[in-house]
């Protein structure tokens, strides 16, 4: 069924998350092989967003035109008479006012063109998929990383799935934006080895334009985690997309604030890519950035040496490597 935040405890008062999906022996999320966590909701709307079904908290269901056969199974299925074929082609159409999202059209696809994205977890089931390849991190040095959508928007489930983590001796990281009350922060950070956290613009202005809310809340929060007891290490990402935040008057004044940061281990640039393009098309949004074109990892690497001129004193990393 669909949900919302005010739905995330059941009638026995179990913590339950909104959970995207999980992912099994990532490289890139952290050291060692990491299980990653996705979840569901996000506060900002990034303009260049690869994962646009992470960005509403509760399940939605996408639609693949081009992998529809046209044959009727699943209107047949809708228990509420929510669906319909068009009379112009063979598509279907889904009335919002009556689909109750129960899912079973999904089901009942043959060619899965119809998609759901998210589902409810409690805390002990999602440690028991993490618990599943603790063997993995032992011997690579690895762990579980938490991400997004945005993890900060439920701070108590996240919380909770890292204490049981450590007290296990799993090691922890989380992926944040950082823009979220400090109160929600402070659950998170006892529990946690290792912050990733995004750093999109300096210019607050441009920030919220590309962003849609500014940058204030983000540094501070930064700065607050830097000055706190816990002994957690930092790793500022920046996504490198073209034309907005790679000139060198940002990485220049991203530098400068990052030389402020005493728990800084290294700075990461993102390149800029185009996978969840798809995504967009299957849950009927607006892609804002469809004409941009990559950058070529020459010129990752080029802003990266340049960032490396600006004596941060931290290992830069592109791509899983260093220069």
């Amino acid at each position: 069924m669909g949900y919302l935040w005010g739905d995330l405890m059941n009638q026995d008062a179990e913590l339950l998350g909104s959970v995207l999906r999980i992912e099994r022996t990532s490289i890139h999320d952290g050291e060692g092989l990491r299980t990653v966590l996705f979840l569901k909701g996000c506060p900002l709307r990034c303009s260049w967003c690869s994962t646009p079904e992470s960005q509403l908290s509760y399940t939605e269901k996408g639609y693949a035109f081009d992998l529809c056969l046209g044959c009727g199974k699943c209107i047949r299925s809708c228990p509420e008479g929510a669906l319909s074929m068009s009379e112009d082609e063979p598509k279907v159409l889904n009335d919002i006012t009556k689909c109750k999202k129960c899912f079973i059209c999904v089901s009942k696809c043959p060619r899965r063109a119809l998609k759901s994205y998210g589902r409810l977890m409690s805390v002990q089931e999602a440690v028991r998929e993490i618990i599943k390849d603790e063997i993995f991190y032992f011997h690579s040095g690895g762990g579980i990383t938490i991400s997004g959508g945005e993890p900060l928007c439920q701070p108590d489930f996240v919380a909770k799935i890292l204490q049981e983590c450590r007290e296990r001796g799993i090691h922890t990281a989380m992926e944040t934006s950082f823009y979220a009350p400090w109160e929600n922060i402070e659950k998170i950070l006892p529990w946690l080895n290792f912050l990733y956290v995004d750093i999109k613009h300096m210019d607050k202005k441009l920030h919220k334009y590309w962003v849609g809310v500014d940058n204030l809340q983000i540094l501070a929060n930064i700065r607050k985690t830097d000055r706190s007891e816990y002994p957690l290490e930092i790793a500022v990402r920046i996504p490198m997309i073209p034309g907005v935040n790679d000139s060198d008057i940002n990485l220049s004044a991203t530098a400068e604030f990052c030389r402020s940061i005493k728990k800084l281990k290294e700075v990461e640039l993102l390149a800029y890519h185009r996978l969840g393009i798809e995504t967009y098309k299957y849950l009927g949004i607006d892609y804002a950035l469809k004409n941009l074109v990559p950058q070529s990892q020459e010129k990752i690497l080029e802003r990266a040496v340049f960032l490396s001129r600006q004596n941060l004193g931290v290992l830069i990393r592109v791509g899983g490597g260093f220069v």
